[in-house]
């Protein structure tokens, strides 16, 4: 059996909003994920559009920077 999706809403990764990136992180994670969690990520990387959606690519990129320092390597 396939698993169903609510098509009722569709999401994009690049323009999303903080409670539907919380929802998505925490299902992807396994674990709570709030959504004041996340608008602190957002405020922190200065991710947030004028809208207060943000790109999800953007903030995992953040994430990634924070955790290695900036360092690429």
């Amino acid at each position: 059996m396939t698993p169903r999706h609510d098509t009722s809403k569709s999401l994009k990764i690049t323009s999303i909003s903080a409670a539907d990136a919380a929802r998505i992180l925490a299902t992807a994670y396994g674990r709570r994920v709030t959504e004041e969690q996340v608008r602190e990520v957002v405020e922190a990387g200065d991710l947030a559009r004028a809208d207060g959606t943000f790109s999800l690519i953007d903030y995992v990129a953040f994430l990634a920077a924070e955790v290695t320092n900036g360092h690429a390597d």
